[in-house]
């Protein structure tokens, strides 16, 4: 893997760390992008909304793939498109002609942008070969420049659209897996009832989710894999759930006892109001790594997916005949999520 060099532009996410790993472990060489600077792989800081900076930070690395995993929220959608087609089109201004750009975008391809967000989605299982909604996207708008770009250049692209991610990242924007631990914690130690907060329809009816090792893997197969080039792909673990049987084992993952679920959303925005000097005490008490938490847990984010009236999964027949066919448990994407917080200091330990 020696000539194939990396660049992961949103390093320090839940998708750009995770993909570093996968790489670094098959033998590529990676170079992370951001802002701030991640552990444990080489870094190139650089605000990629600065065409200028970005140009002058990217140019001459002599990168063969580029992983786009980042975004940036905006008050409007028409400012997320605004944004974050600037950041995309700045960085494949600089990095010029790469044998391969993959983008990573998401399953609102399906359900719509925020501020029209499942008002009138796609009819599930969600399939690649659903046309765009009517609804301004900024997922399109990235589409399209990566598109154009690529016959400019003469470079493959891959578009994949995870459903929500599980994985191992701090500091982020969109962060179930460590909101739901933070939330868990709070309850196992303040006694507060553990009760799903969301809408009916998600603790009753079928979803699913992504883990961000899944996905990982299917950005490095994709990057290399002739049957991949120029094509969009879901990617989710494969199975799917009710959260009325998946909050259990959330539960019990996170050492406390489920409540039972009143029937109606208690969104964790409402519940959560005072969980600033909470989770500071519980960090001091027990040495944990971060005690702000805003910086861990975004309630608005998980408030948002698990309080859909509509039922949420995509299908993996495109990706599964292309050649792709690894799978993962939900269940245990929850519980290894949960070690390794705990590994990290990031929760304390269950017998505290």
């Amino acid at each position: 893997m020696a000539d194939r060099r990396a660049l992961i532009i949103g390093a320090t996410g839940i998708t750009g760390g995770n993909t570093a790993a996968r790489l670094l472990a098959s033998g590529w060489e990676v170079l992370g992008v951001s802002r701030s600077t991640p552990v444990g792989i080489p870094h190139v800081r650089a605000d990629v909304l600065d065409a200028d900076a970005t140009r002058a930070a990217l140019s001459g690395l002599g990168a063969t793939h580029v992983f786009f995993c980042t975004w940036s929220r905006q008050p409007t959608e028409a400012e997320n498109i605004d944004v974050n087609g600037a950041m995309l089109r700045n960085v494949l201004g600089a990095v010029g002609a790469v044998e391969h750009v993959a983008l990573v975008t998401g399953l609102k391809h399906y359900l719509g942008p925020f501020e029209a967000y499942a008002q009138n989605p796609a009819k599930p299982p969600y399939r690649e070969s659903q046309g765009r909604l009517e609804h301004p996207n900024f997922y399109y708008e990235q589409e399209d420049i990566l598109f154009e770009a690529a016959a400019r250049q003469g470079y493959s692209w891959s578009v994949h659209r995870p459903h929500t991610v599980i994985g191992y990242a701090l500091g982020n924007a969109m962060n179930m897996g460590v909101t739901l631990a933070v939330y868990g914690t709070i309850c196992r130690l303040t006694g507060r009832p553990f009760v799903f907060p969301g809408s009916v329809e998600q603790y009753t009816g079928t979803t699913d989710l992504t883990d961000a090792r899944l996905l990982a893997a299917q950005l490095e197969w994709a990057a290399t894999a002739p049957a991949a080039r120029n094509e969009a792909f879901n990617i989710v673990n494969g199975d799917t759930f009710a959260w009325r049987e998946m909050w259990p084992t959330v539960a019990a993952g996170l050492g406390v006892t489920p409540a039972e679920y009143p029937g109606h959303p208690t969104p964790l925005v409402d519940q959560m109001a005072d969980a600033g000097p909470v989770w500071k005490q519980i960090a001091d008490d027990h040495g944990l790594v971060e005690s702000d938490v805003t910086r861990l847990a975004p309630w608005w984010h998980t408030d948002g997916d698990l309080g859909r009236t509509v039922e949420t999964h995509a299908d993996m027949a495109k990706s599964r005949a292309a050649g792709f066919t690894a799978a993962q448990d939900s269940h245990r994407s929850f519980l290894d999520l949960f070690d390794r917080l705990r590994a990290e200091a990031v929760i304390p330990p269950l017998e505290a």
